[in-house]
């Protein structure tokens, strides 16, 4: 991992936490000045903003699954469904996708093969 400088540093560990993911308000808190641009900053830590970003998102997968099995608990609770489609979407992004399983089954038999690749000899 490359070395990042103070500011870098505390920009990254202040944007999904005191800045609220804002990051205007992250680059202020860390101490640039006015006149730096965000899409400069972006530019050079665009990978580790990434990563800040998956770290933030399975650290709120938890409270997306307590969300989903808590509509079992009261499915008539006000906005439910927009709730449970944003637990989903969460959940999903951070890798604990649906799964769907498929049986495939086969009597006899005969099997397709690709075509052979042609060689020098034919």
């Amino acid at each position: 991992m490359r070395q990042l400088t103070d500011k870098q540093q505390k920009l990254l560990s202040v944007l999904f936490d005191e800045a609220g993911g804002d990051l205007n308000t992250a680059k202020k808190i860390a101490g640039y000045a006015e006149s730096s641009s965000v899409a400069d900053i972006v530019k050079g830590l665009k990978d580790e903003i990434l990563e800040a970003t998956q770290l933030f998102m399975a650290r709120n997968a938890p409270k997306a699954a307590m969300s989903m099995t808590g509509a079992m608990l009261d499915p008539t609770e006000l906005g439910i469904k927009e709730k449970m489609v944003a637990a989903r979407e969460i959940l999903d992004r951070t890798g604990l996708v649906k799964t769907e399983k498929m049986q495939v089954e086969a009597a006899g038999g005969v099997m397709l093969m690709p075509p052979k690749a042609p060689t020098n000899d034919d």
